[in-house]
């Protein structure tokens, strides 16, 4: 997993008077966590939006605020409605020492034989699933293996995954991650788990939505 240190400083300013430090290319955030006061920060945008890109929200990473670096975790990202610009980041700070629980990223991977053999359909289900253990073990992403998918009915559920040693998967194991269904038309007999909508885990207190 890649180390990512961001660079920022205190911020004072809050409320509506953000807009002027993002005329001057600042990114406000906040940090906040148990056992740790909300802390209003200020980032370089530049930097940070090219940092973020594409970061998970169990990727780990360490804000380097004056000298004081804090491991923390991806939270909430807010965008500008019109231009999609981001517009604040609320980051939550872990202690290496505690277990904490998250939301990893279920990423598929290869060609299930089943739709190219028979012609079926790939039919996903969680996107995400919901993990406990240290900082050091949150995986940033699941993989999952499509090419076991070798017939109509073949399926993939959270029992079935694997996870890294001191992970703890915390989703009930027979919810489904993906299944092949039988082409339009056809019908063939089988279960299928029943699917919930995946929660979002990008879940932070809004601290300004002023744009």
């Amino acid at each position: 997993m890649e180390n990512i240190v961001i660079e920022a400083t205190k911020r004072d300013v809050i409320g509506k008077k953000v807009k002027a430090l993002r005329r001057q290319g600042k990114l406000p955030a906040v940090i906040y966590g148990h056992q740790f006061s909300p802390l209003p920060i200020l980032l370089d945008y530049r930097q940070a939006s090219h940092s973020l890109a594409g970061v998970s929200s169990s990727h780990l990473i360490d804000l380097n605020v004056e000298g004081q670096k804090i491991p923390v975790l991806v939270r909430e990202r807010q965008y500008h409605p019109i231009s999609g610009n981001l517009i604040h980041v609320d980051f939550l700070a872990v202690s290496m020492t505690e277990a904490l629980r998250a939301f990893v990223p279920i990423e598929l991977e290869g060609e299930a034989p089943a739709v190219k053999n028979f012609g079926g359909v790939v039919v996903t289900g969680l996107e995400e699933i919901e993990v406990e253990c240290l900082p050091k073990d949150l995986p940033e992403k699941i993989s999952v293996d499509l090419s076991k998918l070798e017939k109509i009915g073949d399926g993939i559920y959270v029992k079935d995954l694997s996870v890294p040693e001191g992970v703890e998967v915390l989703s009930d194991s027979d919810e489904m991650i993906v299944i092949v269904t039988a082409p339009e038309g056809e019908e063939v007999e089988m279960e299928i788990g029943e699917g919930v909508e995946p929660e979002v885990i990008e879940k932070g207190k809004k601290e300004e939505e002023d744009f």
